[in-house]
């Protein structure tokens, strides 16, 4: 027992270890190209502001007297202190009299120059500097003082205080009227009750969803926020965190060139084949043009019949149908676009054939991915250790419906590649050796004892809907003898059938 212990522990170790290290190189690489756009952004900011630096300097030094710049200490990647720098926009005699770390609305601190400087935020301009140090971003939760982070939940602290704090985020550009916001006595309270959680909120989930495409959305919306005619205008979080340009990119414009690859390897291999027996040179300028024009209209009818709002690690494996649907209509306009435009040269049938097959089976290679990746390596597992599965093996008491909502609940979950369904049991002997939503059943709930041991069960889910209560006792007894972890699926099934009339929806009503 303590060997097939060891050995799931090893395969456990194994499957986190290797989990781990891909999220690892994936934040790396991410991390890599923010601070390199940070870095470039940043210097080529500085060089082209310098000439509007200069004349803000200028607007300040006549204004009041006192130095240029304000240094505010605040705590930056890892709570690690350092001086933010922003044009000083108060009175240099306040300097050493600041009571309160916020700015309310009409503070008799504020000068002319720098009410203006405050309303357009060109007073955070000089923060360029600080990113091109590398204690900041362009985007990225905004610095908060240690006054504040201390009354930051721990949680919320460690994950805020993990990435680099921006110039800009979600959160500055929906509280961007903050000061006048803050009014009265009170302010400071107001802050803490009502400002503060919300930006909390939102500073943790730009962290959990922000990439590249994002840090541009955000960018773009600072700069469109800070003009007089719309800085009155209310952005919604949904257009900040899903922008145009976050739309753009992701749905369209990845796709796009993931499509265009695959349809350039589809067209050089069916290329390749109809050389084999007859004479047909597209030439690599013809072969790119035509894989470039299939890869549009193939984005057009997929964006039309809605193939690029899909999630694909979620998917339904129906949307196969509307791939291969999808494929036969691009197949089909190229073919009759050929024959119209280029007359004196048509693609043989075959080469169509060979060509549609092929980009199909690449279209859908990349968009299910994850299902082929997981099921490649326990195939893997299987032959070098013997082992059941890659993640943790799961058995599943109940081959009904019951038992096919528990594996479509398990593969929709984030956390599917940690989890590998060895197969069910059923006490129905019509379906023994039989499967179920592509899984074996592999014997009775009398069975559940030895099969736990033989395929080191670790996980079961009993997904019984509609069961005596005597016989459910006898089940959840069996499966409490063995070291698997069991959770009972909630009768989700039981509650829409004996549903009632008032307060439910009923065939034909």
């Amino acid at each position: 027992m303590e060997q097939i212990r060891d050995r799931e522990n090893i395969t456990q170790a194994s499957l986190q270890t290797g989990e781990h290290w891909l999220m690892k190189v994936k934040r790396q690489f991410k991390a890599f190209i923010k601070r390199t756009i940070d870095i470039l952004s940043s210097v080529l900011g500085l060089i082209l502001l310098a000439p509007f630096f200069g004349m803000i300097a200028v607007a300040i030094k006549r204004d009041s007297e006192g130095p240029i710049y304000y240094r505010a200490e605040r705590i930056g990647r890892h709570g690690k202190i350092f001086k933010m720098l922003k044009f000083r926009t108060m009175y240099d005699k306040f300097s050493h009299e600041i009571t309160s770390p916020l700015t309310s609305n009409n503070d008799p601190r504020v000068t002319p120059v720098g009410h203006w400087l405050r309303d357009t935020k060109l007073n955070e301009l000089p923060q360029l500097w600080n990113v091109l140090k590398g204690d900041m971003s362009l985007v990225g939760p905004r610095p908060e003082s240690s006054e504040f982070v201390e009354k930051w939940p721990e949680s919320y602290r460690k994950k805020i205080l993990s990435m680099r704090p921006g110039v800009t985020s979600p959160a500055s550009i929906i509280y961007r009227d903050e000061e006048q916001r803050l009014n009265g006595i009170n302010f400071l309270d107001d802050y803490l009750k009502e400002i503060m959680p919300d930006k909390l909120r939102l500073d943790l989930l730009y962290v959990d969803t922000h990439s590249f495409a994002t840090d541009l959305d955000v960018i773009f919306m600072t700069l469109i926020a800070i003009l007089p005619q719309i800085h009155k205008i209310r952005f919604k979080e949904a257009t900040i965190f899903s922008g145009p340009i976050y739309g753009i990119v992701n749905q369209h414009l990845t796709w796009f060139i993931i499509d265009f690859v695959v349809t350039m390897m589809a067209v050089g291999i069916a290329g390749l084949a109809w050389r084999a027996t007859e004479v047909i040179n597209l030439g690599i300028t013809r072969a790119t043009v035509l894989a470039l024009i299939i890869s549009v209209i193939f984005g057009i009818i997929s964006t039309v019949i809605g193939l690029r709002r899909v999630v694909w690690r979620y998917a339904s494996s129906s949307l196969v149908i509307d791939v291969a649907l999808s494929v036969f209509i691009t197949a089909a306009i190229a073919v009759l676009a050929n024959y119209l435009l280029y007359p004196q040269f048509t693609l043989p049938f075959d080469f169509v054939l060979n060509f549609s097959l092929i980009m199909f089976i690449g279209l859908i290679s990349v968009r299910y991915q994850d299902r082929l990746i997981t099921g490649v390596a326990n195939r893997w597992i299987n032959f070098r250790s013997g082992t059941k599965s890659l993640g943790e093996p799961v058995l599943i008491v109940g081959a009904g419906a019951g038992g096919e909502l528990a594996v479509w609940l398990l593969n929709k979950s984030e956390y599917a590649p940690a989890f590998s369904i060895t197969g069910f049991v059923d006490d129905d002997y019509r379906k023994q050796k039989t499967q179920m939503a592509g899984f074996p059943v592999l014997g009775t709930t009398k069975d559940i004892p030895a099969l736990v041991k033989e395929h080191h069960i670790g996980l079961i889910l009993f997904s019984i809907s509609n069961i005596k209560q005597s016989e459910r006792q006898r089940i959840l007894s069996l499966c409490d003898k063995t070291d698997a972890r069991v959770i009972v699926i909630p009768d989700l099934l039981q509650i829409l059938n004996e549903s009632e009339p008032n307060g439910s929806i009923q065939e034909g009503k």
